[in-house]
């Protein structure tokens, strides 16, 4: 686990401006390369404080990886699969239930309450590699069986469609795990249509998308960096698609990550007391 605390207000000193983008020009031959491509990663359109802490988080990730002495090629490959997104998004989510916000204390969530499994939007949720893969491998025993589109067409085929359970609980995406309800009701609501107050994202997951989007300009050239969609996923899986098949067929187009992190951060701003924010120590 990455230690969010560490290193982060406080960034290693870095080489001269002029210096740092003729390094990021280049292909990297190490972990200190890759960093001052991130002093010169820039996200069109983002929110200048959000990409700034998301900044600040991967170059602490990086920095760790560096004093760990991480061979370059392992660090490349956690980044660009989503692993380093996952992890610093873990860090975040427990150092916000160190000091919970108002939304995870009166949390009314339960197992079977499946309103927010009901998946709209372009693409029902936007996951990294690292997160398909381990929904794949999570669903795919269910091959099949009834999935939760038995129960509402628009459902996470990964529910349960008689108890509404999710059956990929330890696996489920940050998305799934950032969404947080005060009131189930509000939760039905939306889902049929409405507009309630009660139900929003934990902003850590704000964060992890900033993360992932950065990450991906940093290794710009260097290695591809791929999002899915979290029902295309759970579908093929459930359809007994096998890996390969299942994220080829849930891969998404280039503009698919940045168009998830400006819908967030739209609903945020729209959505004033129902986006809880993440930890504000970055």
């Amino acid at each position: 686990m990455i230690d969010t605390s560490q290193n982060v207000e406080a960034p290693m000193p870095l080489p001269s401006r002029a210096e740092r983008r003729k390094r990021a020009r280049q292909t990297p031959g190490s972990v200190a390369d890759l960093r001052a491509r991130l002093s010169q990663a820039t996200l069109a359109g983002a929110e200048p404080g959000r990409i700034d802490r998301a900044r600040r988080l991967v170059d602490a990730w990086l920095g760790t990886a560096e004093a760990h002495r991480m061979p370059l090629g392992e660090v490349v490959r956690a980044m660009a699969g989503g692993r380093t997104a996952l992890q610093l998004a873990a860090a975040l989510h427990d150092e916000a239930t160190r000091d919970p916000p108002p939304i995870l204390r009166e949390a009314a969530c339960s197992e079977g309450c499946a309103f927010c499994c009901i998946l709209d939007g372009p693409d029902g949720g936007t996951i990294t590699e690292a997160e398909a893969r381990a929904l794949h491998a999570a669903v795919s025993p269910l091959a099949g069986q009834p999935d939760g589109r038995a129960w509402h067409p628009a459902a996470c085929p990964a529910l349960d469609p008689e108890t509404r359970a999710c059956r990929a609980y330890e696996a489920r995406p940050t998305i799934c795990r950032s969404f947080l309800s005060r009131d189930a009701e509000a939760c039905r609501i939306n889902a049929e249509g409405g507009s309630a107050d009660g139900a929003g994202l934990l902003g850590v997951h704000l964060d992890y998308l900033a993360v992932h989007a950065l990450i991906r300009a940093t290794l710009a050239g260097v290695a591809r960096v791929e999002t899915y969609s979290l029902r295309e996923v759970a579908a093929a899986s459930v359809d007994g698609a096998d890996e390969k098949s299942a994220l080829a067929r849930a891969r998404h187009p280039a503009r698919m990550l940045d168009d998830a992190g400006r819908g967030a951060a739209r609903a945020a701003s729209a959505a004033t007391g129902r986006v809880a924010p993440g930890p504000t120590r970055p």
